[in-house]
């Protein structure tokens, strides 16, 4: 009698809730704080630095700061991806969701922030987790970006922002627990105040740049810090209410609505995918007395 051996896959119950793709190690994870810390003051500039500041002096040169953020959230990517030993499975599954979040984008043709590619970050950062989620906003934005022809100085801050909007849904509490009404009751609240906080934060990136076009709301360098946030919030009232409470409500709605099939189908898909299952060999005999 010959001995062979055969693969087998072990998994516990936690591990089949538990399957994630993308998972934050060490490197990835300090990759990820520095494109927020440089994200962060790529967004709040004009709130971090004082009236005197030097970087006020040279406000209309802070778009090129995308040139570093594109640099790091590409960085940022390579990192999770090639620390979690991200396997052509969990490829395939991030290009196809990124393949859908950049087809649904379009199809509101940007009337009243009807966005419904929204919804589908959310219970995509839910069920795969909050590395998976932050890669998959980026990557989503980007080919989104190309599909609709909306590459500029802009792009790199929406996919920091979706990429932070996707991974704040997978940080929700209980992933192992909650389940039914009361986890869609939860992604419907994330996803509608993540929708305001997504729309606040892009302002943020146009905002310094309309002295010109709208003096009695623009960022004004020399002024106090609570005459720009007054400036600030009258602007997002003046200008992005309507498109954020349109977004918010459709991601709702939908979240709402179609929530439990697509959570089902994304935790199916998950574990059958069996992303980190770990492979054993198990002795197993042949030939006539086998």
């Amino acid at each position: 009698m010959t001995a062979t051996t055969r693969a087998t896959t072990a998994r516990t119950p936690r591990q089949a809730r538990r399957a994630r793709p993308v998972r934050l190690g060490p490197r990835s994870l300090a990759a990820l704080v520095l494109v927020s810390a440089v994200g962060v003051a790529g967004f709040g500039w004009p709130f971090l630095a004082p009236p005197a500041s030097q970087v006020n002096a040279h406000a209309q040169d802070a778009p090129w700061l995308f040139a570093g953020l594109l640099v790091l959230l590409v960085a940022v990517v390579a990192a999770t991806i090639s620390e979690s030993g991200l396997g052509p499975k969990a490829v395939a599954m991030l290009g196809v969701l990124a393949a859908a979040g950049a087809a649904l984008r379009p199809l509101g043709a940007g009337t009243a922030g009807i966005e419904p590619m929204f919804f589908l970050m959310v219970l995509s950062g839910r069920v795969l987790g909050p590395g998976f989620g932050f890669v998959l906003g980026s990557v989503t934005m980007f080919a989104s970006a190309l599909l609709t022809g909306g590459v500029g100085p802009w792009m790199p801050f929406q996919m920091l922002a979706m990429g932070w909007f996707t991974m704040g849904a997978g940080l929700l509490p209980g992933p192992d627990r909650l389940r039914g009404r009361s986890e869609l009751a939860l992604l419907a609240a994330y996803g509608f105040l993540a929708a305001f906080a997504y729309g606040t934060v892009m302002n943020l990136a146009g905002w310094p740049f309309l002295h010109q076009l709208a003096s009695t709301v623009a960022f004004a360098p020399d002024a106090a810090l609570a005459t720009n946030l007054a400036r600030f919030l009258t602007y997002c009232l003046a200008t992005s209410l309507g498109w954020d409470l349109g977004r918010a409500a459709v991601t709702v709605v939908l979240t709402l609505s179609l929530g439990t099939p697509v959570l089902k189908a994304l935790r199916r898909a998950t574990r059958r995918a069996a992303f980190e299952t770990p492979v054993t060999f198990e002795p197993t005999g042949c030939g006539p007395n086998a």
